[in-house]
C-alpha cells in the first residue's frame, strides 16, 4: 500500500512539476492568466509541496498518531501469573473484572489444573514452558519466579493479532480495564513503554533504583517493547539467577534495553463516621513490608501512613468486595461487611452490613487526563443496614466536605 501510494504521489509530483514549469514561463502564460492568481496558486503549490515532504519524512510514530484507532479492550492481553495448587481459589477474582467475550486474558500455570466445578474458566488456561536450564541461586527463595518471569516471553510467542499493550499481573491481582484502557491510550504503543508503579517500600525502591514495576499491582509493556523483550528475554534469565522474583528480572531485562519506568500512581498493591478528607489522604498501616524487622516505622514506606491500632475493636470497619457488574451507564459494586468477634459500635454504622457503590464511568479526554481532579459522592439518606453511594464528578467550586 505504501508504495502504490508513492507512486501516485511521484506521479503527481510530477504533473505539478510540469505545471510549475509551464506556468514560469511567460511565453506559454495563457492571457486569461493575472499576475495576482499567479501568486496565488504559486503559494498553493508551495503548501502544497511542503506538506508532502514533511509527511514523507515524518517519523512512523507521528504519523500512528493520526491514523491508529482508539484503543479498545481488545487492544489489550493480560497474562496472569498463577499455579495449579491456588487456581482453583483465584479465578473467583478474575470472573470479577475479566469477561471472555471481550477480554483477552492468558492464565500462566505450573501443570494443567483439576477441573472440578464443570465452569468454564474466564481466562485461557496455559502451561508454562520448561525453565529448568536457567540458573536460580537466591538463597531460600522459589524457583517459580523463573516461570512467572518467562510468560512475558510466552504470551508474546503466541502470536496474538491486533495487540497493542501486554499487561501483566498476578491470579489476586483485579484490574479496571475500562480505567486501563483509557490510561493506557495516552501513550503512543508503537513506542517502547513499561508502565507500572513501584513498591509502597522505601527500602525495596532503593534497591531497584525507584524504577521496577511490581507485578502485585500489575504492569503493561507496549507490543513493540514485549517483542523486543521476547527476542532477548532467556538471555536475561541467565543473567539474573541470583534475583529474588520474578518482577527483578523484567525490570533488569527492560533495563538493559535501555527503558526506563514511566510511572501511573493507578497500578497499586492493597472508616466509622465522618472523617475530614485531610485525615483520610494518609494510608493506614494494614500490611507489612516484604522484608520484616523488629523496627517498622512510617518512614520505611513511600507515603504518609496511619497507625492501625493494635486493639481490634479501635480499628476501622471492613467491606470486602463481593461483586462487580458494568453497564452502559456505569459501574456498581458491592462490598460485604467483616465482623470482628466481640466488637460492638456505638455509632451511625453500627448495623450496617452492605455497601452498593454506583460510578458513572469517566469519559475523560486527553486534557482533563493530564489535570484530574477528585470526583464527589453522595449518599442516599435512608439507610439501616445497607448503603448506597454515588459517586460523580464535582460540580464547579464544589468541596469535597461533610454536610454536618
Amino acid at each position: 500500500m505504501y508504495q502504490k501510494i508513492k507512486r501516485k504521489t511521484n506521479s503527481a509530483c510530477k504533473a505539478i512539476r510540469y505545471r510549475y514549469l509551464s506556468l514560469s514561463l511567460p511565453s506559454v502564460m495563457p492571457r486569461t492568466l493575472t499576475l495576482a492568481r499567479f501568486k496565488a496558486l504559486l503559494l498553493f503549490l508551495s503548501i502544497f509541496l511542503n506538506l508532502y515532504f514533511l509527511l514523507l519524512h515524518a517519523p512512523p510514530a507521528v504519523l500512528s498518531r493520526y491514523t491508529s484507532s482508539p484503543t479498545t479492550r481488545r487492544h489489550l492481553v493480560f497474562a496472569i501469573a498463577s499455579s495449579s495448587r491456588s487456581w482453583s481459589r483465584r479465578e473467583p477474582y478474575l470472573r470479577l473484572w475479566c469477561s471472555p467475550s471481550s477480554t483477552r486474558a492468558f492464565a500462566f500455570l505450573d501443570r494443567a489444573p483439576i477441573d472440578s466445578s464443570g465452569e468454564k474458566s474466564v481466562a485461557r488456561v496455559v502451561v508454562s514452558g520448561d525453565t529448568s536450564r536457567f540458573p536460580y541461586t537466591f538463597k531460600g527463595g522459589l524457583r517459580s519466579a523463573i516461570r512467572v518471569a518467562r510468560m512475558v516471553k510466552e504470551v508474546v510467542d503466541r502470536g496474538e493479532a491486533d495487540v497493542r499493550w501486554f499487561v501483566f499481573g498476578d491470579d489476586d491481582t483485579v484490574f479496571f480495564v475500562e480505567n486501563l484502557v483509557r490510561t493506557l491510550s495516552k501513550y503512543d504503543h508503537d513506542r517502547w513503554f513499561y508502565v507500572g508503579s513501584n513498591s509502597e517500600s522505601y527500602q525495596q525502591n532503593v534497591k531497584y533504583s525507584f524504577d521496577m514495576a511490581f507485578g502485585g499491582g500489575g504492569f503493561a509493556i507496549s507490543h513493540s517493547l514485549a517483542t523486543a523483550l521476547a527476542r532477548v528475554f532467556d538471555s536475561c534469565l541467565m543473567r539474573y539467577g541470583h534475583w529474588y522474583g520474578s518482577d527483578a528480572r523484567v525490570f533488569s531485562c527492560v533495563a538493559e534495553l535501555g527503558v526506563g519506568l514511566t510511572h501511573e500512581p493507578g497500578f497499586h498493591q492493597v472508616y466509622d463516621g465522618n472523617e475530614l478528607l485531610p485525615d483520610l489522604l494518609s494510608m493506614q498501616k494494614t500490611f507489612m513490608p516484604w522484608r520484616r524487622s523488629g523496627s517498622i516505622d512510617a518512614s520505611q514506606y513511600m507515603f504518609n501512613m496511619r497507625d492501625y491500632p493494635r486493639d481490634k475493636c479501635k480499628r476501622p470497619t471492613v467491606f470486602f468486595l463481593e461483586s462487580v457488574v458494568s453497564s452502559s451507564r456505569g459501574i456498581l459494586s458491592n462490598y460485604s461487611r467483616h465482623n470482628v468477634e466481640n466488637c460492638s459500635k456505638a455509632n451511625a454504622i453500627k448495623n450496617l452490613e452492605q455497601i452498593r457503590v454506583f460510578s458513572l464511568k469517566l469519559r475523560l479526554d486527553s486534557d482533563e487526563m493530564k489535570a484530574q481532579r477528585r470526583q464527589c459522592c453522595e449518599i442516599l439518606p435512608s439507610f439501616n443496614d445497607s448503603m448506597t453511594i454515588n459517586i460523580r464528578r464535582c460540580r464547579d467550586n464544589e468541596l469535597i466536605s461533610v454536610n454536618f
